[in-house]
């Protein structure tokens, strides 16, 4: 076996299909399968099976997919080996992040990494659902991506560290009769017409949380991921909306309230493969990205300090 077939095989267990790993390597799937049928060809128990038109991991392709992932983490030490023992900090480093934290922490970033011998930020924006995260690991470096508080863990397949625990506020125009009041629970709410994200977002589980604490249906009547937009559709009452309390531009036309009786928090996490680090440049950014966090939660006079929580593939 080599490298590259066992990166095949555990291409193969994240994506679920030949083809789609061919897609992501930028090769024929025929490639793909004969590297398989020499990966197999060394290997006493089946690695593969069918599952209907497709090929899926056996337990066994399974178990040495994810060897893969510490062979993978193994040689990229070693091929970075020199390059940190020389002291080179100014390499290039890929960050992707969905828009309202790419608006939080892109200008902390490029402030702090500016001048020589730091590294040079490759940044892009991805507005995505939240299983599609793990996945952009293979485009970015880094990747910054939201979950609820309840969500699903991120798949073992990546590291994941949570830079902030942002508290979700109902946003509502400043002459809205509920703006008079400082804390809001759900049948407070539950009977204004309602701008949401689209489904697949995260913050669509806290709209559902504050229907079913409510006992009714919610007038969902406009659907906006970037809450920008979501800001100057509230203050033009459009509707109440949820909005994070610290990644978002204040708008004087929007007054921010706390609501109760649901879990209404985001994490926002930082995601990368275990082998990414073997790089300083990409120690360096992810040092940046915490203390950027702690700048942005400072910025909440009421807020408690700064944690963080990591779990990384074994």
């Amino acid at each position: 076996m080599d490298e590259r077939q066992l990166r095949i095989l555990r291409e193969l267990g994240e994506l679920g299909s030949v083809s789609a790993v061919a897609e992501a390597l930028h090769v024929t799937p025929s490639a793909i399968s004969q590297q398989l049928r020499l990966l197999q060809r060394s290997i006493s128990v089946p690695l593969t099976q069918r599952a209907g038109r497709r090929v899926v991991l056996t337990d066994a392709g399974q178990a040495l997919a994810g060897a893969a992932i510490e062979v993978e983490t193994a040689l990229a030490r070693a091929r970075h080996t020199i390059t940190d023992f020389a002291g080179r900090p100014d390499g290039d480093v890929s960050v992707a992040a969905f828009h309202s934290a790419a608006s939080a922490f892109f200008p902390l970033l490029l402030h702090s990494l500016a001048g020589p011998d730091r590294p040079r930020l490759a940044l892009a924006d991805e507005d995505v659902a939240q299983d599609r995260f793990p996945a952009l690991t293979r485009d970015y470096d880094l990747v910054l991506a939201h979950r609820l508080d309840h969500a699903p863990p991120w798949p073992r397949t990546v590291t994941a560290t949570t830079l902030l625990r942002e508290p979700l506020d109902v946003a509502l125009p400043v002459g809205h009769p509920l703006a008079s009041q400082p804390l809001l629970s759900p049948r407070d709410v539950a009977d204004q017409p309602w701008i949401t994200v689209h489904d697949g977002f995260p913050l669509m589980a806290t709209i559902e949380a504050i229907a079913s604490v409510a006992n009714r249906r919610l007038d969902i009547v406009h659907r906006i991921n970037e809450f920008a937009v979501v800001a100057e559709a509230v203050a033009a009452g459009g509707g109440l909306a949820l909005m994070p309390r610290w990644t978002t531009r204040a708008h004087s036309g929007v007054a921010l309230r706390p609501l109760s009786g649901v879990h209404a928090r985001r994490h926002i996490d930082v995601l990368h493969r275990p082998e990414r680090t073997a790089r300083s440049a990409i120690r360096t950014v992810l040092a940046e990205l915490h203390r950027a966090a702690a700048a942005i939660q400072g910025r909440d006079t009421c807020a408690p300090p700064p944690d963080a929580d990591t779990h990384a593939a074994p």
